[in-house]
């Protein structure tokens, strides 16, 4: 690291990266040290004078506060706080870090992994410093003039829209207009939430051979691709009552991340019921075990 050249004195604005207000008392954290920290009395004085001119916090939050930046010819140092009011204590893993100006204006950025921070005890705060490099500013002046704020860069997770996936065979075999009533139904039904995966039947029928064809459409609203390889299903009619039901053994049929795929499952003679279904309303799942 280059030689120092600027110090700036502590910054007492405050973000929160998580927040779920139960109570509306302020909340004084205390004060704790890193064990590996080896830090001089006149130190400990320093940081319990920045800690004490902190705002209070609420309850169930985490914050960190930017105590001094010290910046050198290829980058820069933060000493921060990291408060944490929550119940219990926490454990950071990996946080994105935003340095603003008085505006809002990003300054800097990067992401840290923050395993070696440790615990952050409930009602704790512990100070902790944070190593900048020149690639991670976003400006080319000194940041070390500005009035620097730090915050935690919360990311949106921008929802996908759920599309239709069809199998080779599928795309095949199907003519273009019923392709085109699939796709414009996954384009209309209600979202999921987030890590949803759900199964819902879209067309039920009598086989030639008195088999009950169901189709169903496979919804994943996960950031993760899913493997079916086993799936047990019972049909319902509209007087709920229990019309077929059989285990289906899949050749390992995917359903992508964010997609929709229907399937068609065949269910015997043997498993469906004796009761002459009615099928004016329906639905198919997968039963509790």
């Amino acid at each position: 690291m280059g030689l120092f050249t600027k110090k700036t004195q502590p910054q007492e604005e405050e973000a929160t990266i998580e927040q779920e207000t139960v109570d509306t008392d302020d909340v004084k954290t205390n004060l704790v040290f890193h064990p590996d920290w080896n830090v001089s009395t006149s130190e400990k004085y320093v940081y319990q004078f920045h800690h004490q001119k902190l705002e209070p916090l609420k309850p169930n939050q985490i914050s960190i506060s930017g105590v001094k930046l010290d910046e050198f010819e290829d980058g820069f140092v933060i000493t921060a706080f990291f408060r944490n009011t929550l119940a219990k204590a926490i454990r950071l893993e990996i946080v994105d870090l935003l340095v603003l100006d008085e505006e809002g204006n990003a300054l800097a950025r990067k992401t840290f992994e923050m395993d070696i921070l440790g615990e952050i005890p409930s009602m704790g705060c512990i100070p902790w410093r944070l190593l900048f490099s020149t690639e991670d500013k976003l400006v080319e002046t000194a940041i070390a003039n500005e009035k620097w704020t730090i915050a935690f860069e919360l990311k949106q997770k921008v929802k996908k829209p759920m599309v239709l996936e069809l199998e080779d065979s599928w795309k095949e075999n199907l003519p273009a207009e019923q392709i085109t009533k699939l796709e414009e139904l996954v384009a209309k039904l209600p979202p999921l939430q987030d890590g949803e995966v759900n199964f819902m039947g879209i067309s039920v029928s009598h086989t030639e051979n008195e088999q009950l064809a169901v189709t169903v459409l496979i919804r994943n609203a996960s950031d993760k691709n899913i493997t079916l390889e086993q799936l047990p299903l019972k049909v319902e009619d509209a007087n709920n009552v229990v019309v077929a039901q059989g285990s289906f053994t899949l050749d390992k049929l995917e359903v992508k991340a964010s997609t929709s795929k229907p399937w068609t499952f065949l269910f015997p003679k043997e498993t469906q019921s004796d009761v002459q279904p009615d099928f004016s309303k329906w639905r198919v799942y997968i039963p509790q075990q």
